[in-house]
Protein backbone atom coordinates (compact mmCIF):
# COMPACT_ATOMS: atom_id res chain seq x y z
CA UNK A 1 0.00 0.00 0.00
CA UNK A 2 1.48 3.70 -0.65
CA UNK A 3 2.02 5.37 1.92
CA UNK A 4 -1.32 7.89 2.49
CA UNK A 5 -2.19 11.13 1.79
CA UNK A 6 -1.48 13.27 5.04
CA UNK A 7 -5.26 14.28 6.95
CA UNK A 8 -6.08 17.53 5.61
CA UNK A 9 -8.26 19.37 7.92
CA UNK A 10 -10.20 21.45 5.45
CA UNK A 11 -12.13 18.09 4.50
CA UNK A 12 -14.04 18.23 7.76
CA UNK A 13 -17.29 19.83 6.26
CA UNK A 14 -19.95 19.61 8.44
CA UNK A 15 -23.80 20.77 7.02
CA UNK A 16 -25.90 21.87 9.73
CA UNK A 17 -27.66 18.79 10.25
CA UNK A 18 -24.37 16.93 10.70
CA UNK A 19 -22.98 19.41 13.54
CA UNK A 20 -26.32 18.96 15.02
CA UNK A 21 -25.98 15.24 15.40
CA UNK A 22 -22.55 15.11 16.36
CA UNK A 23 -23.13 17.46 19.05
CA UNK A 24 -26.24 15.73 20.33
CA UNK A 25 -24.10 12.27 20.52
CA UNK A 26 -20.97 14.12 22.27
CA UNK A 27 -22.43 16.48 24.03
CA UNK A 28 -19.99 19.07 23.16
CA UNK A 29 -21.74 21.82 22.23
CA UNK A 30 -18.94 24.31 20.85
CA UNK A 31 -18.54 24.16 17.23
CA UNK A 32 -14.58 24.53 17.63
CA UNK A 33 -14.46 22.37 20.45
CA UNK A 34 -16.46 19.61 18.34
CA UNK A 35 -13.75 19.77 15.60
CA UNK A 36 -10.80 19.69 17.54
CA UNK A 37 -12.18 16.91 18.92
CA UNK A 38 -13.02 14.82 15.95
CA UNK A 39 -9.85 15.56 14.45
CA UNK A 40 -8.09 13.98 17.34
CA UNK A 41 -9.67 11.27 17.26
CA UNK A 42 -9.82 10.62 13.31
CA UNK A 43 -5.49 11.01 13.51
CA UNK A 44 -5.64 7.85 15.57
CA UNK A 45 -8.10 5.85 13.50
CA UNK A 46 -5.60 6.92 10.53
CA UNK A 47 -2.85 5.56 12.53
CA UNK A 48 -4.45 2.04 12.83
CA UNK A 49 -5.73 1.90 9.12
CA UNK A 50 -5.49 5.18 7.09
CA UNK A 51 -9.01 4.12 4.80
CA UNK A 52 -10.04 7.24 3.04
CA UNK A 53 -13.41 7.79 4.90
CA UNK A 54 -11.40 8.65 7.58
CA UNK A 55 -9.22 10.54 5.72
CA UNK A 56 -12.13 12.67 3.98
CA UNK A 57 -13.69 12.77 7.23
CA UNK A 58 -17.09 10.63 5.55
CA UNK A 59 -17.21 8.43 9.01
CA UNK A 60 -19.01 11.41 11.20
CA UNK A 61 -21.18 11.88 8.20
CA UNK A 62 -23.54 9.73 9.24
CA UNK A 63 -24.79 9.11 5.89
CA UNK A 64 -27.20 6.41 6.21
CA UNK A 65 -30.20 8.91 6.99
CA UNK A 66 -29.83 10.17 3.57
CA UNK A 67 -29.78 6.40 1.75
CA UNK A 68 -32.42 4.99 -0.50
CA UNK A 69 -34.28 2.41 1.79
CA UNK A 70 -33.55 3.88 4.85
CA UNK A 71 -36.64 5.67 5.68
CA UNK A 72 -38.77 1.92 4.71
CA UNK A 73 -36.18 0.13 6.80
CA UNK A 74 -36.61 2.05 10.08
CA UNK A 75 -40.41 2.07 9.85
CA UNK A 76 -40.27 -1.76 9.67
CA UNK A 77 -37.80 -1.97 12.78
CA UNK A 78 -39.36 0.22 14.91
CA UNK A 79 -42.70 -1.82 14.88
CA UNK A 80 -41.17 -4.84 14.26
CA UNK A 81 -38.70 -5.00 16.81
CA UNK A 82 -35.75 -6.93 14.21
CA UNK A 83 -32.34 -6.66 13.98
CA UNK A 84 -30.38 -4.22 11.81
CA UNK A 85 -26.57 -5.07 10.99
CA UNK A 86 -24.05 -2.88 10.29
CA UNK A 87 -21.51 -3.80 8.02
CA UNK A 88 -18.48 -2.68 7.73
CA UNK A 89 -19.06 -0.11 11.13
CA UNK A 90 -16.01 1.53 11.41
CA UNK A 91 -16.95 3.49 14.18
CA UNK A 92 -20.35 3.16 14.48
CA UNK A 93 -22.05 6.30 13.25
CA UNK A 94 -24.52 4.70 11.08
CA UNK A 95 -25.66 2.84 14.00
CA UNK A 96 -25.77 5.44 16.32
CA UNK A 97 -28.13 7.46 13.51
CA UNK A 98 -30.67 4.17 13.27
CA UNK A 99 -30.79 4.43 17.20
CA UNK A 100 -31.26 8.06 17.82
CA UNK A 101 -34.11 8.01 14.61
CA UNK A 102 -36.03 5.55 17.03
CA UNK A 103 -34.27 2.00 16.58
CA UNK A 104 -33.51 -0.07 19.47
CA UNK A 105 -29.82 0.31 20.17
CA UNK A 106 -29.76 -3.00 21.69
CA UNK A 107 -31.26 -4.86 18.65
CA UNK A 108 -28.24 -3.33 16.36
CA UNK A 109 -25.63 -5.43 16.07
CA UNK A 110 -22.42 -3.20 14.16
CA UNK A 111 -19.34 -5.40 13.15
CA UNK A 112 -16.16 -4.58 11.45
CA UNK A 113 -12.69 -5.92 10.82
CA UNK A 114 -11.08 -3.79 12.64
CA UNK A 115 -12.28 -3.47 16.89
CA UNK A 116 -9.91 -0.65 17.30
CA UNK A 117 -12.69 1.71 15.41
CA UNK A 118 -15.32 0.59 17.53
CA UNK A 119 -13.71 1.46 20.74
CA UNK A 120 -12.76 4.92 18.65
CA UNK A 121 -16.33 5.08 18.18
CA UNK A 122 -17.02 5.36 22.08
CA UNK A 123 -13.86 7.67 22.25
CA UNK A 124 -15.89 10.31 19.87
CA UNK A 125 -19.14 9.99 20.74
CA UNK A 126 -18.57 9.88 25.07
CA UNK A 127 -20.21 6.69 25.25
CA UNK A 128 -19.43 2.95 26.66
CA UNK A 129 -20.85 -0.10 25.93
CA UNK A 130 -23.99 0.69 29.01
CA UNK A 131 -24.78 3.76 27.20
CA UNK A 132 -24.73 2.82 23.75
CA UNK A 133 -25.72 -0.99 23.85
CA UNK A 134 -25.45 -2.12 20.62
CA UNK A 135 -23.94 -5.39 19.72
CA UNK A 136 -20.04 -5.49 18.44
CA UNK A 137 -19.15 -8.56 16.93
CA UNK A 138 -15.78 -8.65 15.19
CA UNK A 139 -15.48 -10.07 11.98
CA UNK A 140 -14.29 -10.54 8.56
CA UNK A 141 -17.00 -10.66 5.92
CA UNK A 142 -14.97 -12.77 3.51
CA UNK A 143 -13.65 -15.18 6.44
CA UNK A 144 -16.72 -18.39 6.05
CA UNK A 145 -15.91 -19.12 9.49
CA UNK A 146 -17.49 -15.54 10.39
CA UNK A 147 -19.75 -14.89 7.92
CA UNK A 148 -21.23 -17.64 4.91
CA UNK A 149 -24.52 -18.03 2.59
CA UNK A 150 -26.93 -20.81 4.27
CA UNK A 151 -29.93 -21.96 5.39
CA UNK A 152 -31.77 -19.48 8.02
CA UNK A 153 -31.17 -20.77 11.22
CA UNK A 154 -34.09 -21.85 13.30
CA UNK A 155 -34.00 -20.33 16.22
CA UNK A 156 -34.20 -16.17 16.85
CA UNK A 157 -30.98 -15.24 18.04
CA UNK A 158 -30.01 -14.16 21.13
CA UNK A 159 -27.75 -10.79 20.58
CA UNK A 160 -26.57 -10.86 24.18
CA UNK A 161 -24.30 -13.88 23.43
CA UNK A 162 -23.71 -13.27 19.85
CA UNK A 163 -20.45 -14.90 19.00
CA UNK A 164 -20.64 -15.23 14.50
CA UNK A 165 -22.37 -13.60 12.01
CA UNK A 166 -23.95 -16.70 10.91
CA UNK A 167 -26.18 -17.09 13.71
CA UNK A 168 -28.29 -14.02 12.91
CA UNK A 169 -28.94 -15.82 9.02
CA UNK A 170 -32.58 -15.43 8.33
CA UNK A 171 -33.57 -13.01 11.04
CA UNK A 172 -31.95 -9.36 9.70
CA UNK A 173 -34.43 -6.73 8.95
CA UNK A 174 -32.14 -3.97 7.72
CA UNK A 175 -28.72 -3.95 6.77
CA UNK A 176 -26.64 -0.82 5.97
CA UNK A 177 -23.43 -2.05 4.21
CA UNK A 178 -22.14 1.65 3.06
CA UNK A 179 -18.66 2.52 1.86
CA UNK A 180 -17.66 -1.35 2.25
CA UNK A 181 -18.04 -3.34 -1.37
CA UNK A 182 -15.79 -1.14 -3.25
CA UNK A 183 -12.91 -2.38 -1.26
CA UNK A 184 -12.81 -5.61 -2.63
CA UNK A 185 -12.57 -7.52 -6.33
CA UNK A 186 -15.50 -8.04 -8.08
CA UNK A 187 -15.56 -11.71 -7.22
CA UNK A 188 -14.84 -10.73 -3.43
CA UNK A 189 -18.17 -8.46 -3.72
CA UNK A 190 -19.91 -11.71 -5.59
CA UNK A 191 -19.13 -13.71 -2.63
CA UNK A 192 -20.18 -10.61 0.03
CA UNK A 193 -23.72 -10.27 -1.31
CA UNK A 194 -24.27 -13.58 -1.35
CA UNK A 195 -23.43 -13.96 1.90
CA UNK A 196 -25.11 -10.99 3.07
CA UNK A 197 -28.35 -11.79 1.48
CA UNK A 198 -28.08 -15.05 3.44
CA UNK A 199 -28.53 -12.66 6.70
CA UNK A 200 -31.86 -10.82 5.50
CA UNK A 201 -34.99 -11.91 6.94
CA UNK A 202 -37.82 -13.50 4.80
CA UNK A 203 -39.94 -10.83 5.25
CA UNK A 204 -41.89 -8.05 3.00
CA UNK A 205 -39.50 -4.98 3.27
CA UNK A 206 -37.03 -6.27 4.29
CA UNK A 207 -33.92 -4.10 3.23
CA UNK A 208 -30.35 -4.14 2.39
CA UNK A 209 -28.77 -0.64 1.44
CA UNK A 210 -25.70 1.17 1.13
CA UNK A 211 -23.52 3.34 -0.62
CA UNK A 212 -20.09 2.22 -2.75
CA UNK A 213 -17.87 4.42 -5.31
CA UNK A 214 -19.69 3.74 -9.05
CA UNK A 215 -19.22 4.26 -12.28
CA UNK A 216 -21.67 4.39 -15.22
CA UNK A 217 -20.40 1.79 -17.17
CA UNK A 218 -18.83 -1.42 -14.51
CA UNK A 219 -15.14 -2.05 -14.84
CA UNK A 220 -12.20 -0.94 -12.78
CA UNK A 221 -11.31 2.61 -11.55
CA UNK A 222 -7.93 4.01 -11.03
CA UNK A 223 -7.48 7.08 -8.34
CA UNK A 224 -4.23 9.51 -8.77
CA UNK A 225 -2.13 9.87 -5.84
CA UNK A 226 -1.70 8.05 -2.69
CA UNK A 227 -4.68 6.18 -1.43
CA UNK A 228 -5.43 3.19 0.61
CA UNK A 229 -7.29 1.21 -2.14
CA UNK A 230 -5.85 3.17 -5.65
CA UNK A 231 -7.95 0.51 -7.61
CA UNK A 232 -11.11 -0.77 -6.98
CA UNK A 233 -13.86 -2.33 -9.25
CA UNK A 234 -16.92 -0.45 -9.43
CA UNK A 235 -20.50 -1.46 -10.39
CA UNK A 236 -23.01 0.48 -12.02
CA UNK A 237 -27.02 0.91 -11.56
CA UNK A 238 -27.69 -1.92 -14.07
CA UNK A 239 -24.37 -4.13 -12.77
CA UNK A 240 -25.87 -3.85 -9.75
CA UNK A 241 -29.31 -4.50 -9.87
CA UNK A 242 -28.46 -7.31 -12.16
CA UNK A 243 -26.09 -9.09 -9.11
CA UNK A 244 -29.13 -8.53 -6.72
CA UNK A 245 -32.46 -9.22 -8.38
CA UNK A 246 -31.72 -12.81 -9.91
CA UNK A 247 -28.31 -13.80 -8.73
CA UNK A 248 -28.49 -13.31 -5.22
CA UNK A 249 -31.85 -13.67 -4.84
CA UNK A 250 -34.68 -15.34 -6.96
CA UNK A 251 -35.77 -13.10 -9.88
CA UNK A 252 -38.29 -10.15 -9.06
CA UNK A 253 -38.76 -11.51 -5.32
CA UNK A 254 -36.72 -8.14 -4.66
CA UNK A 255 -36.66 -4.69 -6.07
CA UNK A 256 -33.73 -2.55 -6.31
CA UNK A 257 -32.93 0.67 -6.77
CA UNK A 258 -29.93 2.09 -7.80
CA UNK A 259 -28.75 5.45 -8.64
CA UNK A 260 -25.21 7.08 -9.07
CA UNK A 261 -24.62 10.66 -8.11
CA UNK A 262 -21.93 13.47 -7.22
CA UNK A 263 -20.61 13.02 -3.97
CA UNK A 264 -21.83 16.37 -1.95
CA UNK A 265 -18.61 17.18 -0.19
CA UNK A 266 -14.96 16.67 -1.04
CA UNK A 267 -13.78 13.52 -0.73
CA UNK A 268 -9.97 14.72 -1.22
CA UNK A 269 -9.87 12.17 -4.20
CA UNK A 270 -9.62 11.87 -8.07
CA UNK A 271 -10.04 9.27 -10.42
CA UNK A 272 -7.19 8.78 -13.23
CA UNK A 273 -7.13 12.10 -15.83
CA UNK A 274 -9.08 13.91 -12.46
CA UNK A 275 -12.31 13.12 -12.66
CA UNK A 276 -13.91 13.49 -9.49
CA UNK A 277 -15.43 10.26 -8.43
CA UNK A 278 -19.09 9.24 -8.36
CA UNK A 279 -21.40 7.42 -5.77
CA UNK A 280 -23.64 4.53 -6.20
CA UNK A 281 -26.50 4.41 -3.94
CA UNK A 282 -28.60 1.74 -3.14
CA UNK A 283 -31.15 0.12 -1.35
CA UNK A 284 -32.25 -3.65 -2.16
CA UNK A 285 -35.91 -4.67 -0.96
CA UNK A 286 -37.88 -8.11 -0.26
CA UNK A 287 -41.41 -7.80 -2.36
Amino acid sequence: MATPAPLDPSLLVLTSSDEDFLKAITRIDDAQGLRNHIQSVAREAYEVFPYRSIGSYTFVKAMIARLPGYAEALFLGRSSGGIMLDAGCCFGLDARKAAQDGWPANRIVATDIVPQFWDLGHKLCRSSAASFPAVFIQADLLNQAHLAPGPSSSDPPDLTNLSSLNQLRGHVTAINASALFHLFSGEKQWDLAMALGSLLAAVSGATIFGWSTGIAEAGVIEFEGPVSHPRQSCHSPSSWEALWNGVVFPKDSVRVSARLVDFDYDVGLRLKGGIAPKKLEWAVQRV
